[in-house]
């Protein structure tokens, strides 16, 4: 009795609430991921500790953190949250133009430069009534977890081998190649291994200390490292950065495409072959179980599919 009572003072929005505040560990952020002023929040979240009986939310620092009943909430809630946007999405099936969906999608920025913005014009014009959030995929994340909590809907990204407890569909393989300045010394003498490994190569940021990218983790199985002199965090930089340097990006072809053939703009820049052999970058969505049989999920996974198809280039 005592719990139907509470259960009547609890509604979905409340959950949702709840699950955002302890995930974003802010009442600022949240109120502006929920679209809410901040009072509006505050007060909910104060209900909501009434009704556990627990802070839920506590400072630490210059921040905030879960409480540990806070942190068991947050896989629960988020179950609840997918649930009833599944229950009536897909009660009524899926109609991609009548639909008020939310897509959410983790996707690592060394994808086709087109790719994204091609695949959020895809979805508003067929659903235009959907929300979409685009979101990084960084080492600070755990991509796993945040499909199992339903705060994102599909990863897209390549690695050397998926995890197996996801379940995966192949995008598109890709030919690892230079891109390097049009007035490069590697375009007029011969580029060898030993040139390739000795020339300054700009790469990404590593996510976290330590990490390898998919070119150095191959580096290392055969006992190699090349000279890394510049970095940085924003793979849509790079190329220009290449274009006006002697720096070499070891990279995909299609990626480097867009930056010869004119796609985003000519830059001053070449391909050249890859004098070590890399096996191909593999790209994949990755999706959870939760997710499988929704129409919705679905829907999205035909369109990231259509939109990967139609941007393959020749290699």
């Amino acid at each position: 009795m005592q719990n139907s009572a509470l259960l009547d003072k609890i509604d979905l929005h409340l959950i949702k609430v709840l699950h955002t505040v302890l995930t974003e560990r802010s009442v600022s952020r949240a109120a502006t991921r929920l679209g809410m002023y901040q009072p509006a929040v505050s007060a909910a979240l104060k209900r909501l500790r009434e009704l556990s009986g627990d802070p839920l939310l506590v400072r630490s620092g210059a921040g905030m953190v879960p409480t540990d009943a806070g942190l068991r909430m947050i896989e629960p809630s988020a179950h609840i949250i997918r649930a009833a946007e599944v229950m009536f999405s897909d009660a009524r099936g899926f109609d991609a133009k009548t639909a008020e969906a939310s897509f959410r999608i983790a996707a690592s920025d060394y994808l086709d430069p087109l790719f994204l913005p091609q695949l959020v014009s895809r979805i508003k014009a067929q659903a235009p009534l959907s929300k979409i959030d685009i979101q990084p995929l960084t080492g600070a994340q755990d991509y796993r977890q945040r499909l199992a909590q339903g705060e994102c809907d599909i990863v897209i990204g390549n690695w050397p081998q998926p995890p197996d407890d996801l379940h995966m569909g192949k995008l598109f393989s890709d030919e690892v190649v230079c891109l390097v300045s049009d007035m490069h010394p590697a375009l007029r003498r011969k580029w060898t291994q030993e040139a390739w490994l000795a020339a300054e190569h700009i790469a990404p940021t590593p996510t976290h200390p330590g990490a390898k990218g998919v070119i150095d983790d191959h580096l290392s199985g055969l006992g190699l490292a090349r000279n890394i002199t510049a970095r940085c965090p924003h793979f849509g930089l790079i190329p220009s950065m290449v274009a006006s340097s002697l720096l070499v990006l070891t990279t995909g072809r299609q990626y480097c495409e867009r930056y010869v053939s004119g796609s985003l703009g000519s830059l001053p820049v070449k391909i050249l072959p890859c004098p070590i052999q890399f096996p191909p970058l593999m790209y994949y969505q990755l999706w959870h179980e939760r997710s499988h049989a929704s129409a919705q999920a679905r829907w999205l996974r035909e369109q990231v599919k259509a939109v990967a198809a139609s941007l393959k280039v020749s290699a």
